[in-house]
């Protein structure tokens, strides 16, 4: 079922994002894209490798890193992976707000937020 890394969120506090861009942009040579307007409203950026393949999400939450860092994982039959999910436990919580794309979250056993996700094309 697992394809591949998608993305990876980290969260940072407010008022430093020209340092994270000069960071990842400038010293790793990632580069800048553009997210969904209805998540760009949360500050922060969407950055990428050379080759677009997994980007990393930087969020702004006050006071910084907290619960909503995960790994975003690409999968197929998102229906099947939500069943058996549940089948052992593990929460599944849709969500619809990333356009284009199904997903959901769930925790590992130790509580970690993993995001999984499929695009809709």
């Amino acid at each position: 079922m697992f394809v591949t890394l998608d993305d990876i969120r980290l969260t940072a506090p407010a008022g430093c994002g020209a340092m994270l861009r000069t960071f990842y942009a400038d010293l790793l040579g990632m580069r800048e894209v553009t997210g969904p307007p209805v998540l760009a409203v949360r500050g922060g950026c969407w950055l990428t490798g050379e080759h677009g393949s997994a980007q990393l999400h930087l969020g702004i939450e006050t006071p910084g890193p907290g619960t909503r860092t995960h790994p975003a994982l690409r999968v197929r039959d998102i229906d099947a992976l939500a069943d058996r999910l549940r089948s052992h436990r593990a929460p599944v919580v849709w969500d619809g707000k990333h356009p284009g794309q199904r997903r959901f979250y769930s925790l590992d056993p130790a509580g970690n937020r993993l995001e999984f996700l499929t695009p809709t094309d």
